[in-house]
């Protein structure tokens, strides 16, 4: 799919739209409750939360205790976000007081068997994949009156972008089926103790760290590369809500009560965001991390290339399409739709000039064409927006293809899409929407709000147009995520990258098309090697019609590494590109196996694989092989030793770098609360942005 593009022409204007939009109410997620929602729901006694962020990927362990206060035995149901490009790697619960590692098996035969456990009165577990929504898992039985114990097991990868990292514990559903979200969100609140902990391990000094939305964290630097967040109810004299409202306002805790009363109630209703900023004036630069089984050839790396700042700023005008989403779900957010569009027309220059494309279930344009950007414009159709009703359901793929006719050529553009939703009325598919920006030749450059967005579809649409994929959540500093949209289209991109690998033998690269890549963003490559030794490495890239190359030599290990994580990391970003294409050409029985047989060798939770628990002796008597659980064991061998250490740098560019210049950041005070990383409200809704509209080079 997707095509090459020439000359990069874009304006500055992605933070259009943000700074006074305001936050809405959002349901938890991360809860278990009753199959029979007639009963009453589960109480939440205890959640621990631990992070560890280190050599470019995060792992999240999460372990809970529900209490069953029915004075019946019964089955519960546990749903969890799926965090962005994340994969479980363990489900483990609790039987007889012992932890018990579920397995991966086909979809079906997983059903099957737990089903068949639960028929015979015996414990079990079953975790499947709700599309891109959420892990949803069944337990049983949760015994009368007695307590259970879960716990989930995730990895993902752990970019840096602009000098900036961000990890993002999710816990807010998204809204887009409220009716369903009730009936998970029973019960949101941790009754008796919560703690999150995060341990930042990094290649590279880190000189702050902030966490917008929960002020009560407690922050320490344990090094030039090692830091530490805990939040913990158990320390607070207020009342600690996942919002972070209490009477402290620091980023330290309230002194321990000492009134003799239990802890606080912790709500699960607000993402926990943790951003941390590297040392500026770092190289641009190349890492290498690899691991490689003993007695292997064959190991699996990831190569991060963290380019310099050596991109040209852009300093074109542009033209904007605001394309709203005026749907029933948007009824309580109009009236901050239109403030918000008012202030971001405010923003447009002289020469800029704009549109407004309404929609539900049809699409139609509020404006008669392009109108220029003068004070008694922008005036005119913002009270036009603040007069607008709500109604009907979100036909998407209808306004987005009316803000893409008529475009004039000679001027870039930008649209501008808001919604909260997801398309359900019109075409739907995500070929339609993909054929339609390769017919008219767009980049389209995404924000995805909440965790029950399609971010799939909305990623494979940015990929196929070469632009980018931002998420965002309540919890984000809005005015972070505004300096690292307006980052990249003010400056050039480097388009139609290409990265060799020669002297040493690579295959199954993830992504196996890179595209483009704007300013201060990464290039993280996963694959597998052979042998050792000597490689030359090559990038080529086109910047504002110019060839560019840059070049590096260094050496593939031999033996070992202490990253076996890395194996589930590149099999989950292969199972991602196989899912992509079935959905783009529709399902395809070769596809769906490759991916069953991924899931289950590397134990990922697939739309084709689930994950079981069982007792130990009925494992032996379905004859289901132990993998999982001996990779979890291995993996949490080498997370030992890696923790043993202090943190090392990965980087081997050292004698041929691959940049003359250091890569780009901001510039900002220090301290892990102030100066420019201390910032503003947050953006509550869908936000797609497509910009920089291209002349295609054949």
């Amino acid at each position: 799919m997707g095509f090459r593009n020439g000359y990069t022409r874009f304006a500055a204007g992605l933070a259009l739209l943000f700074g006074c939009l305001l936050t809405n109410p959002t349901l938890a997620a991360g809860l278990m409750t009753p199959a029979n929602s007639s009963l009453p729901p589960l109480q939440i006694r205890e959640q621990h939360v631990t992070v560890d962020v280190e050599d470019g990927y995060a792992i999240t362990e999460v372990e809970q205790v529900f209490h069953n206060p029915n004075n019946q035995d019964l089955e519960a149901y546990y749903r969890f976000p799926v965090p962005e490009k994340g994969t479980v790697a363990e489900f483990t619960a609790w039987i007889d007081g012992k932890p018990v590692i579920g397995e991966v098996l086909e979809k079906q035969q997983a059903r099957q068997v737990y089903e068949q456990e639960k028929a015979a009165g015996r414990e079990a577990g079953l975790t499947e994949k709700d599309s891109f929504k959420a892990f949803d898992v069944k337990v049983q039985p949760v015994r009368a009156g007695q307590d259970t114990r879960v716990r989930l097991v995730y990895m993902q990868p752990a970019f840096v972008d602009n000098g900036i990292g961000r990890y993002v514990y999710p816990l807010e559903e998204g809204s887009v089926d409220e009716k369903k979200l009730a009936f998970w969100t029973a019960n949101e609140k941790v009754e008796e103790r919560f703690s999150f902990t995060l341990n930042l391990r990094s290649s590279y000094p880190v000189d702050a760290l902030r966490l917008p939305k929960h002020p009560q964290a407690k922050i320490q630097q344990l090094g030039s590369q090692q830091w530490q967040v805990t939040l913990d109810n158990r320390n607070a004299s207020t009342t600690i809500k996942g919002k972070g409202r209490s009477e402290k306002g620091d980023n330290n805790f309230a002194p321990p009560a000492t009134n003799g009363h239990p802890p606080s109630a912790f709500t699960l209703d607000q993402d926990i965001v943790v951003y941390w900023r590297h040392q500026q004036d770092l190289p641009g630069s190349v890492d290498l991390v690899a691991y490689k089984a003993p007695g292997k050839d064959r190991g699996t790396f990831m190569l991060s290339i963290t380019p310099g700042d050596d991109l040209p700023p852009i300093t074109t005008g542009s033209d904007w399409v605001f394309v709203l989403d005026i749907s029933g779900s948007m009824n309580a957010k109009l009236a901050t739709l239109g403030d918000g569009v008012r202030q971001a027309l405010g923003k447009l220059r002289g020469n800029d000039r704009f549109r407004i494309v309404l929609f539900d279930d049809r699409a139609e344009e509020l404006t008669s064409g392009f109108v220029d950007a003068t004070p008694n414009n922008i005036r005119q159709y913002t009270q036009k927006i603040m007069q607008l009703q709500s109604r009907g359901g979100t036909n998407l793929f209808g306004g987005l293809s009316l803000a893409l006719t008529p475009l004039d050529a000679d001027r870039p553009t930008g649209i501008v899409l808001v919604t909260d939703g997801v398309a359900n009325v019109g075409k739907t598919r995500q070929k339609d929407f993909i054929d339609l920006l390769e017919n008219h030749d767009v980049r389209l450059f995404t924000f995805v709000m909440g965790n029950s967005a399609n971010r799939p579809m909305l990623t494979a649409m940015t990929d196929a147009s070469n632009g980018f994929a931002i998420s965002v959540s309540n919890s984000d500093d809005i005015a972070g995520q505004i300096l690292n949209a307006t980052s990249k289209v003010t400056h050039q991109a480097m388009n139609d990258v290409e990265i060799d690998i020669d002297g040493i033998r690579t295959a199954d690269l993830q992504p196996q098309r890179i595209g483009s890549i704007y300013h201060g963003r990464q290039i993280v490559l996963l694959g597998h090697y052979w042998g050792d030794g000597p490689a030359k490495i090559t990038l080529r890239a086109e910047v504002a019609g110019q060839e560019k190359t840059y070049k590096t030599r260094f050496d593939f290990p031999a033996q070992g590494g202490n990253n076996p994580e890395l194996e589930r990391l590149w099999a989950y970003a292969t199972v991602q590109d196989m899912q992509q294409e079935i959905e783009y050409f529709g399902e395809e029985k070769d596809l769906q196996q490759g991916i069953t047989d991924l899931g289950i060798e590397y134990g990922l939770v697939t739309h084709y694989t689930s994950m079981v628990v069982l007792r130990e002796e009925v494992f032996k008597e379905y004859g289901i092989d132990r993998r999982n659980t001996k990779r979890r064991e291995i993996e949490k061998r080498a997370k030992a030793q890696r923790q043993a250490s202090a943190p090392s740098g990965n980087r081997v560019d050292n004698s041929q770098p691959m940049y003359n210049s250091n890569r780009p950041s901001y510039s900002s005070g220090s301290g892990g609360s102030g100066g420019a990383f201390g910032m503003g409200a947050l953006l509550p809704f869908l936000i797609l942005l497509i910009g920089g509209r291209l002349r295609r080079r054949h």
